[in-house]
């Protein structure tokens, strides 16, 4: 039942999704790597199947076994759409994975702007360090990302 409901997410089958919402599956089950339903449909984009669990009132914030969220791969991988679905749902801005990093520090190093910007806006914390004592600012600064660096300082 697990890898039903995390190949339905990853593909945005909202008809099978539906049906584990209405059998009130429980749809925090992670599989083998963590990844719980939203985690997955929000790494591979499928920003209806994200709306329906958050909607069915799923862990926003839940974490694979590196700690990472929804939030944090959706600001590594540059999908703008989720981040704000996720923010306005109440996504923890802050939450650092197993290294310290949050999606503010993934936006920054891989030139993800928009969401620096959203991040920014929304009221990601600038100060966090990572395991290494490095913020959002200095990873940005590392990768040659002047915009970002901007973002950040403007704010």
């Amino acid at each position: 039942m697990t890898d039903l409901l995390i190949h339905a997410s990853r593909i945005g089958d909202l008809t099978t999704l539906k049906d584990f919402i209405a059998k009130g599956a429980d749809l925090n089950v992670q599989d083998a790597k963590g990844y719980t339903p939203l985690i997955i449909a929000s790494y591979n984009n499928q920003l209806e199947a994200v709306k329906l669990l958050l909607e069915a009132g799923v862990d926003i914030d839940a974490q694979d076994l590196g700690g990472n969220t929804a939030l944090m791969g959706v600001s590594f991988k540059g999908y703008p759409q989720i981040a704000e679905l996720l923010i306005y749902n109440g996504a923890n801005l802050d939450l650092q994975h197993g290294n310290g990093g949050t999606a503010l520090m993934f936006a920054a190093m891989f030139g993800r702007n928009e969401l620096v910007q959203l991040l920014v806006n929304s009221g990601a914390d600038l100060a966090v360090l990572d395991v290494r004592g490095l913020s959002a600012f200095d990873l940005a600064a590392q990768q040659g990302n002047e915009e970002a660096i901007r973002i950040m300082e403007n704010a």
